[in-house]
């Protein structure tokens, strides 16, 4: 292997090492102090990386192999606890996504990618794309103001949704020529924008599940626009150089409202159902049933993105039989290494972990996880999804190479935040303490949904 050739798994190496740290807590079969499924699941990582063609296969046997191992050398891991989780009366009195199990989790994921998949084509399709330059500057400053807008609808919108919106407007306005540079900040500013808000991203909505306050969450916006700014400073410029922003709209496009009720109703119907239910993907495929009654809907979008779905869907559920007990003990140091953690581990279970272990600054932990998972294309589902639309992104050296100011603006944001804010760890807990810590009416609290208050 060539000296450059070794740059990329070195890299990675040094990404995940912190993580297999964290691997030599409990039992089970290990090499060198490291347990087994977590040398699988790196290797599988390191095959992702280094076969960015073939990303799908990879997942499928990475996969495989970890659940053979565990059905072979763990017999007793109960696949059905962890997959459809816990029904005894402890569980209903225990955390939601405990008794819910993983296949809620997945179910969630294959729904919102696939359904916002569906709505950035209707939104491309609508005519509100071809009509955008007429808006938008026409030099560097009209790809910074696409990020921008990235980032503010994410704050309300899944970031899924925001990065895919982001990414069909790219095609028109870039002339289908989107930098690579260009592509890794659509994604970082869609994470950016969700990671201050309990509905702008599935980790945030999780800790405000499990009782964190929405007040503790939204300091996470100090480190993100601080990263906004930085990525959108070199990115735009990246794009701009590259192919320059459509100068002129497309002359006599008319907009298809209608579509645009469709997009309007699906984000809302996440929302709500997201509220309601924990499953924004509810919502989604309600409003695309519904619209498929007065417009045609694109379906061969779901077929393009099945791929890149299932390939997702792998690696979620191949973090989450990491055999993790706990983290270290909660410290901005710790939250700082989650962020190069979740650019290549799920960051879901990963803030399931950090929800039981508590005593984390939320806000800190938010921007971590959330933006931190921008660093690499499948460190985040906005990442995934949006490479679905732009396959050239699909190269892990390409992405950290051209959007290496997404790491930048990932360091440089967090100790922003810790020089302004602090370590501002939050009590989560009360729910989960002990009978003899949870007298009277507090126990209560358990039962009730989090308050915004």
């Amino acid at each position: 292997m060539k000296p450059n050739q070794l740059k990329l798994p070195l890299l990675l190496v040094a990404m995940i090492s912190p993580f297999l740290a964290m691997a030599q807590h409990g039992g089970g079969m290990d090499i060198a102090g490291i347990r087994v499924e977590f040398i699988l699941f790196g290797l599988t990582l390191l095959g992702v990386a280094l076969f960015h063609e073939q990303t799908f296969w990879v997942a499928i046997i990475g996969l495989a192999v970890i659940v053979a191992f565990k059905l072979i050398f763990v017999p007793e891991y109960s696949f059905a606890h962890h997959f459809l989780g816990e029904n005894s009366m402890a569980a209903q009195l225990a955390d939601k996504s405990q008794r819910q199990g993983e296949w809620g989790v997945i179910v969630n994921l294959a729904g919102l990618l696939l359904g916002f998949g569906i709505l950035a084509k209707i939104f491309e399709e609508s005519g509100v794309p071809d009509v955008l330059p007429a808006f938008l500057p026409d030099d560097w400053k009209g790809p910074a103001v696409l990020l921008i807008f990235v980032f503010i609808i994410s704050s309300f919108l899944d970031n899924i949704a925001a990065a895919m919106i982001g990414g069909a407007i790219a095609i028109v306005v870039f002339n289908n020529k989107v930098h690579v540079g260009y592509i890794a900040a659509l994604v970082a500013a869609s994470n950016a924008g969700g990671s201050g808000s309990i509905v702008g991203d599935t980790t945030t909505t999780m800790m405000w599940i499990d009782g964190v306050s929405a007040f503790n969450v939204i300091h996470a916006y100090v480190a993100a626009v601080v990263a906004l700014l930085i990525i959108t400073w070199f990115a735009a410029r990246q794009q701009d150089a590259y192919q320059r922003i459509t100068k002129d709209a497309k002359p006599g496009v008319n907009i298809d409202w209608m579509r645009i009720v469709i997009v309007v109703a699906m984000l809302v119907g996440a929302i709500l159902s997201n509220i309601w239910y924990d499953m924004p993907a509810l919502g989604v495929w309600l409003a695309i049933l519904l619209g498929a009654l007065v417009r045609k809907m694109p379906w061969d979008e779901v077929s393009a993105s099945l791929k890149g779905t299932i390939f997702l869907l792998c690696l979620v559920t191949a973090a989450s039989l990491m055999p993790v007990e706990t983290l270290p003990a909660a410290s901005w140091l710790t939250a700082f290494i989650l962020g190069f953690v979740s650019a290549v581990f799920d960051n879901i279970p990963l803030t399931k972990l950090c929800l039981e272990q508590g005593h984390f600054d939320w806000g800190m932990l938010a921007y971590s996880v959330g933006f931190g998972g921008s660093m690499i294309w499948f460190g985040s589902s906005a990442g995934v999804a949006i490479t679905n639309k732009f396959p050239q992104a699909r190269n892990v050296k390409n992405w950290v190479v051209q959007g290496w100011h997404v790491i930048a603006a990932y360091i440089i944001g967090f100790f922003v935040l810790y020089f302004i804010m602090g370590w501002e760890p939050a009590d989560n807990k009360l729910h989960k303490e002990p009978a003899s810590k949870c007298p009277g009416t507090e126990c209560k609290a358990r039962d009730n949904a989090p308050s915004l208050e």
